[in-house]
């Protein structure tokens, strides 16, 4: 694993992976009240982020404004996901800010595939590359119900 990846941006908002900066109950409590991971558990998401390459974005205050995460090997193949900016901080250029940090980080440039999902960010994704499935006839998935596996 590489040092701690950091980038400044727009307005004075920085980009970390220093694990030791996340706010990990706020980005909890983001996440649970998200379309895509309603009323996760705490454990489930501080578990995901020990298992990832995890970027915070942080305000010139130092307060955490958003978040993203690689799933990934390091490898061969990463999947972008949870990736946000608080309402509070968006309409600044951020979310195309921190999307590009996690595409420039060193681990990640020799992946020979990098995925993501989004109901709602196409356009943003598309900017980095990001289309349809190649081949979707090769890939397969289970879709569990939140339900199904957060108590």
């Amino acid at each position: 694993m590489t040092d701690v990846f950091e980038r400044t941006g727009p307005g004075g908002y920085t980009v970390s992976t220093d694990p030791g900066r996340l706010d990990v109950d706020r980005i909890h409590r983001f996440l649970a009240g998200s379309y895509w991971s309603p009323g996760i558990p705490h454990s489930t998401v501080a578990r995901g982020i020990a298992n990832s390459l995890a970027f915070g974005l942080y305000a010139p205050d130092g307060q955490q404004a958003g978040f993203a995460r690689a799933i990934t090997d390091r490898a061969t193949h990463a999947h972008l996901a949870d990736v946000y900016v608080e309402v509070a901080h968006q309409g600044r250029g951020l979310g195309k800010f921190l999307v590009s940090c996690v595409m420039e980080h060193p681990e990640l440039q020799s992946l020979r595939r990098f995925t993501l999902g989004t109901a709602d960010a196409h356009g943003l994704y598309a900017r980095f590359g990001f289309g349809p499935l190649p081949k979707p006839d090769w890939q397969m998935s289970i879709e569990r119900q939140p339900e199904e596996i957060w108590p």
